[in-house]
């Protein structure tokens, strides 16, 4: 396993993820789980063009994250094997919690003071919390704006069961393996399966042997109203297309979905409903892009990889 890795606090949960080609929006991602309480930050990184990986190292040289190389075995969803190194690396730094999102995924805690902590505190000894999404459109904009969270702040409406999905905030030690949106393969017989109000739920999703997306039964695995991950699948049309060059991280084929009007594109691209309630952590967050700008290296990287992001986002919108 080749990567970069620091010394994370074993008491703070700690969120992973899977990217690629993802500098542009790296800091305020970072930053943004950093203000709501997160603790270790590993990202899996594969095949990058535009210099993530680059980013990642010195984030990692100063403290910042873990960083790990994931080299895909042929054949492999790259989430899948990129997953694994990344809970391995948890596991034997003695982690607890885990939050498992992407790079346009965001934790939108609405009780309390908003923390991963204030969602903690609903089932301290629950193995797994479900999370549904929220879909947030384009807002309008034809082009990118400069940062997400400020910018695209429309979303859906109440979601359909069918079109619910859900990501997971999981007791590392209960679960062996992870899927894009929940952990399986269990380490006990029966493991504890709450909603964000810490109402228990029927368990069987656990247990799959290949990806699912949701909880049964969905109204009452939902709870928007306590958390939500907000979703920015969409971004601006320019981002959007960006995405079918980069291709899927869940497996290798089908990602004939990241076109423009596309049955995937309009199921997202949601713009219902004004909701600007996770910009009471924009202030924190854009202090905190700031300082992770002001480290060695930082900043220099994050220029390149965003000369990278213009330059293909306007070929891709010619």
């Amino acid at each position: 396993m080749r990567g970069i890795s620091v010394t994370p606090d074993r008491n703070r949960p700690a969120v992973m993820s899977c990217m690629r080609d993802e500098g542009a929006h790296l800091l305020e991602w970072l930053a943004y789980h950093r203000a709501v309480g997160f603790g270790e930050v590993v990202v899996a990184t594969n095949d990058c063009s535009d210099g993530t990986d680059a980013l990642l190292d010195a984030l990692a040289a100063a403290g910042e994250v873990t960083h790990l190389r994931n080299d895909v075995p042929d054949g492999t969803p790259p989430q899948h094997s990129g997953t694994a190194l990344a809970m391995a690396h948890l596991r034997a730094r003695g982690a607890h919690w885990v939050l498992h999102i992407d790079a346009d995924e965001f934790l939108n805690v609405q009780t309390g003071h908003g923390t991963v902590d204030d969602l903690l505190a609903v089932a301290p000894d629950a193995d797994c919390i479900c999370i549904g999404w929220r879909n947030f459109g384009d807002g309008g904009h034809a082009a990118w704006p400069g940062a997400t969270l400020p910018h695209f702040t429309r979303r859906e409406g109440p979601p359909k069961p069918d079109e619910s999905y859900f990501k997971c905030l999981f007791r590392l030690a209960s679960f062996d393996h992870a899927y894009a949106h929940m952990p399986t393969r269990p380490t006990m017989a029966n493991p504890t399966l709450v909603n964000a109000a810490g109402q228990q739920l029927k368990n069987d999703q656990l247990f799959a042997d290949a990806p699912r997306v949701r909880f049964f039964p969905v109204r009452d695995a939902l709870r928007l109203d306590r958390v939500a991950i907000n979703h920015y699948g969409v971004k601006s049309p320019d981002v959007f297309t960006m995405k079918l060059a980069r291709g899927r991280g869940e497996n290798t084929r089908g990602h004939q979905k990241y076109r423009l009007g596309s049955e995937w594109h309009r199921r997202a691209n949601r713009n219902e409903v004004e909701d600007t309630t996770i910009l009471r952590h924009w202030p924190a967050t854009e202090a905190g892009i700031a300082r992770l700008r002001a480290l060695p290296g930082v900043a220099e990287a994050e220029a390149r990889c965003l000369a990278w992001f213009d330059d293909r986002r306007l070929e891709t919108a010619e």
